[in-house]
């Protein structure tokens, strides 16, 4: 498959040329807030261009999965009216941190293009800024100066925000022909057709300062992206991205399964096949790593991408769910390369069939919901009001364009303007993403890293070590000393101390010295690789340049290594009993407790949890010996048992915990054997977002414990019931059979209580105005007015009664000042209406209430005279002849 051969070709040139190969990241951005999901190559690599962290590799090449679908990189609404816009793409990327610069980058480009690629160099343009001299020159070494385009700021200027790393681009581009369009080169090509873009190469050469003030970068980096469909319809010669193999073989299925023929000449007939095909693989792979549709964030903006699929579905007379037949052949098309889709292609199937059922019947709903916004418009100047329309787009998933039409079809317009309103502030509030940030502090780690380095951690192997104070810092401000009583943090020259990370919680201990005791609560590494030590000073000073004692906490570290390796026997469980679709979504691991977040679409059940929990202590039981080495990263990545983690950056070296059966990729640290954890008892199993489930669990002696407490409950009931604690069970039940016995016996006697009630009020119904009436205070609960007003409407109809008029007007009222009214049908039909006869009576003794036309509630405030009230509703209904 020409899409295959594409990615491998790429991929094995940059690794010829000395690069690391590294793995495309969940196109879910777990550690950056800011993207809703990962759109461009270089994501994974943002925390290292912007010098927050390092890697044991300059060079890396990568083909990244990519989604568009909101935010400055927005392409939904594109797909399906253009041949070259999708939602779902993959970027074929090399980037260099510090190594190579803009010679090597160009050559790279021009060879891959012109030899690996095989497109034709006569037809290759590149586009420079306009003010990078060097890269013309560059340049000028593969085309002629004619085919060499200085653009502007707008095309050919990066930068990462406001402030921060920027610098000049160079685009690569084939010109397709006449054919596209008749501009003479791309400068004058607005649309892009002819001129058709497929790798940007970005020179990273400078920091924007405050002000906007260019300084240059210490160290000059490159950032290229290359489009593999657009590579790939190049190669082919098609006209749209659509004609390309995946894509094509996609929109094959849909023809199948809708039986229509797809004509790609027809722009209106073939925007449904586009869009279908474009949208299954950005749910396939956006729900594969561990997002599911929901009415929030990611998963708001994916059940929008869902439902946009389905309207289009329908535009081809699909009235059912469809997805999930077209998806086997995409995992058989890309599984091979992206194996995550065949793991979860089963948990694909269920989500986006269950979101369908769902949202097929909700436009059946918003099918109703318009009629009555049609009926409530006529009322109102024949228009739907833009709120109207927004709410039916917004909430019901109908198109502006569907609601235009059903508009026009009963002569009403629809207020565009307002709509178009709403839809801007809703734009707005989507991009709209809170990150708080912490300037002045991050700058202050930035010296002390580029000061002193990281800090060497050797707390793998042993708990204790000699140290030296490199530096203080109190208050947010580096400072030379702290003393009694005073809280800080330090950095040591070398330490034993784990700092938080990948969920672990940092190591407790304690820093010595002849001079004074330094308790440390909590180890952190707030930049690049420095690990500072937080704490209180207990007794006496510290000073910068110290000699001390650095001593980790035995038991505490001990009981975290013990919680770590149950986190990864509870990982390797939720595969072994949910399936192979399991996601990490984030943990933590401390002394007394675990939590584990993780991608599941629906709740556990309780059976489930005993397996999950049953499988961990059979292997806590083994007491298999936890095997920790390292491995260069890309032995492990072709290992596939060897679990990676959402989120985590890997150097070229890694390490891994190997337990046999369960192997990750993991820098915690872990107990000797899996016996030394004791016991595991899952505490918890909740929601924590729709598609996220969390376990909550206890290891040890804190499992003991909470055993204990329950063993204490039962105790406590067996006592209370007084029975042996082996016959609880059997007593509650007995307990229970009894209560409904008596519950039944209740109802029985407040039957026989009504009826008794009922033929006394029916004593003291009165004909007024040609109906029955019936105003009184009744002894009861206002919870009972309803069942004997009930009771009464049934005796006055019983054919028992046929000398009575089937009219009734109801009207009572409880000592507590509770109201009822109701009113036969005949009676609303007529023209009167309970909640206004309650609602009128009760105002006149400063109560509220209201109700339909039928059955009104309401009450009084405390004081009132029940007799006043009775002859306020006798009066009213006075007033009311008919």
């Amino acid at each position: 498959m020409l899409s295959q051969e594409i990615r491998r070709q790429f991929l094995n040139y940059f690794k010829s040329q000395g690069h690391t190969l590294v793995p495309s990241s969940p196109v879910v951005p777990h550690d950056d807030p800011t993207l809703l999901f990962v759109n461009a190559g270089m994501n994974q690599f943002k925390d290292v261009f912007l010098g927050k962290s390092q890697r044991d590799y300059t060079k890396a090449a990568s083909s990244q999965k990519c989604i568009r679908v909101g935010g400055k990189h927005n392409d939904l609404e594109n797909v399906g009216h253009t041949t070259r816009h999708l939602t779902f793409f993959e970027m074929l990327g090399n980037f260099s941190f510090g190594d190579y610069f803009k010679k090597e980058a160009i050559d790279f480009g021009f060879e891959v293009t012109t030899i690996i690629f095989g497109l034709d160099p006569a037809q290759i343009y590149a586009t420079v800024f306009y003010e990078d001299e060097e890269a013309f020159e560059l340049w000028k070494k593969y085309l002629p100066e004619e085919r060499i385009i200085r653009m502007g700021e707008k095309d050919n200027f990066w930068a990462m925000g406001d402030m921060g790393p920027c610098g000049p681009s160079s685009e690569l581009l084939f010109d397709r022909g006449p054919k596209f369009g008749h501009a003479r080169n791309p400068a004058e090509d607005i649309e892009g057709e002819r001129f058709f873009e497929f790798w940007n190469l970005v020179f990273m050469q400078y920091n924007r300062i405050l002000g906007g003030e260019l300084e240059p970068l210490p160290k000059k980096s490159v950032d290229t992206g290359a489009g593999l469909e657009r590579i790939a319809l190049l190669k082919t010669g098609v006209h749209s991205l659509f004609e390309t193999d995946i894509l094509r073989s996609l929109i094959a299925s849909v023809e199948n399964l809708f039986g229509i023929a797809y004509d790609p000449k027809s722009k209106e007939k073939s925007a449904a096949f586009h869009v279908i095909a474009d949208h299954l693989r950005s749910l396939s792979f956006a729900i594969a790593d561990g997002v599911q549709p929901s009415n929030i964030e990611r998963g708001y903006v994916l059940r929008k991408v869902l439902r946009r699929a389905v309207r289009y579905g329908r535009t081809l007379g699909m009235e059912k769910p469809f997805l999930a037949k077209i998806l086997p052949r995409l995992v058989s098309l890309m599984g091979e390369d992206y194996p995550e889709l065949v793991s979860a292609q089963g948990r694909i199937a269920e989500i986006v069939t269950l979101e369908e059922e769902n949202f097929l019947k909700t436009l059946q709903r918003g099918g109703t919901i318009l009629n009555q916004i049609v009926v409530s418009s006529k009322e109102h100047g024949n228009q739907i009001s833009g709120d109207d329309a927004f709410k039916l787009k917004d909430t019901y998933g109908l198109p502006l364009e569907e609601i235009l039409l059903l508009a026009k079809d009963v002569a009403l317009t629809v207020d565009i303007y307002r709509f178009e309103e709403l839809e801007k502030e809703a734009k707005i509030r989507s991009r709209s993403i809170r990150k708080t940030t912490q300037e002045p502090v991050e700058e202050l780690y930035t010296k002390i890293v580029a000061k002193y380095g990281p800090t060497p951690f050797l707390g793998y192997n042993e708990l204790l070590c000699e140290a030296s104070v490199l530096a203080i810092i109190k208050q947010e401000k580096e400072c030379d000393a702290l003393y009694e009583g005073e809280e800080g943090g330090v950095l040591l020259n070398a330490t034993p101390f784990y700092s938080e990370k990948g969920g672990q919680v940092g190591d407790r201990g304690t820093l010595s010295s002849e001079k004074g005791l330094f308790s440390v609560f909590d180890c952190k590494t707030p930049s690049l690789s420095l690990i500072f030590h937080y704490g209180v000073m207990k007794k006496g000073e510290l000073h910068v340049g110290d000699r001390l004692t650095a001593t980790v906490d035995p038991e505490c570290r001990q009981k975290i290594a013990n919680n770590h390796t149950a986190t990864h026997l509870l990982h390797w469980a939720l595969h072994e009993v949910l399936g192979g679709h399991i996601r990490q979504a984030g943990s933590i691991v401390e002394a007394t407790r675990i939590r584990f977040d993780f991608s599941h679409h629906k709740q556990l059940s309780n059976n489930e949890l005993i397996k999950i929990e049953d499988l961990v202590n059979e292997k806590i039981r083994e007491n298999k010996v936890v095997h920790v080495y390292e491995m260069p990263y890309a032995e492990a990545v072709s290992q596939k048992e060897i679990k990676q983690f959402f989120g985590d950056k890997y150097g070229s070296v890694v390490r891994v915990i190997d337990i046999d059966y369960s192997k990750e990729l993991c820098g915690g640290t872990h107990t000797q054997a899996t016996g030394h954890i004791g016991y595991f008892k899952i505490t918890r199993e909740s929601s924590i977002a729709s598609g996220i489930r969390r376990i909550e669990a206890t290891t040890g002696r804190e499992s003991e414990l909470y055993a204990r407490s329950f063993e204490e409950i039962l105790t406590t009931i067996s006592a209370c019931l007084k029975v042996q604690e082996g016959q609880v069970i059997e007593k509650v039940h007995s307990l229970l059979e009894e209560r409904e016995k008596q519950l039944f016996e209740i109802k029985k006697m407040k039957k026989e209580i009504f009826s008794i009630e009922c033929k006394a009020l029916f004593e003291h119904i009165e004909e007024q105005n040609g109906i029955s009436l019936l105003i009184r205070e009744v002894p009861l609960a206002a919870k009972e007015l309803k069942e004997l007003a009930d009771m009464i409407f049934e005796k006055h109809t019983s054919p028992l009664q046929a000398e009575r008029k089937p009219s009734l007007a109801l009207f009572l009222i409880t000592q507590g000042g509770t109201l009822w009214a109701r009113l036969s049908q005949d009676l609303i039909q007529k023209g009167l209406r309970a909640d206004l006869w309650l609602k009128d009576v009760a105002q006149t003794s400063g109560g509220k209430g209201g109700g339909n036309a039928e059955v009104a509630q309401g009450t009084l405030p405390p004081g009132q005279q029940i007799s006043k009230v009775l002859d306020d509703a006798r009066v009213w209904i006075q007033k009311h002849p008919f």
